[in-house]
């Protein structure tokens, strides 16, 4: 069963208003980059590629048609007993961009990241909300521990 809207928002801080749905909370956009060397992933570990800051026009980030990667400016804490799942906001999508996420474990503490797929050139404002996450109840055995622990934070 996934929780509230509200249940999520106390895992977070420093949230807006406008940010607490029924059954989530948005995440807003604080960095966009654009990675500039290849990474490797192996049986026995990963190198992510290099990447370059893109930076802004104004308060903007003019985006053309291409992957990205997205930083999302909220600190998540995902609980224990529960599983974290993100979405693009619908906006994105009637906007020729799509949101690709992956499953955020319980145990998992930092500022996540995201690959955005642009097809039509767009401008996303620093704080944009772009996605929401909601939280499912799940069973687990062990608490996330891995790579991205704290990811984002320093």
């Amino acid at each position: 069963m996934f929780k509230s809207g509200r249940f999520v928002a106390a895992q977070l801080d420093d949230l807006r208003d406008d940010q607490v749905q029924p059954n989530g909370v948005d995440l807003t956009v604080d960095a966009v980059f654009e990675q500039v060397s290849p990474g490797r992933i192996g049986r026995d570990g990963k190198e992510i590629g290099d990447r370059d800051p893109v930076e802004t026009n104004g308060d903007y980030f003019r985006l053309a048609p291409g992957g990205y990667v997205v930083r999302y400016a909220e600190t998540v804490r995902i609980p224990d007993g529960h599983v974290g799942f993100l979405l693009p906001r619908s906006s994105l999508l009637r906007n020729s961009c799509m949101l690709d996420t992956a499953v955020w474990d319980a145990g998992y503490e930092g500022r996540g990241e995201g690959l955005l797929e642009v097809y039509h050139e767009i401008e996303l404002e620093v704080g944009a909300r772009i996605a929401q996450l909601v939280f499912a109840g799940a069973a687990h055995q062990d608490t996330y521990d891995g790579d991205y622990q704290g990811e984002n934070l320093s």
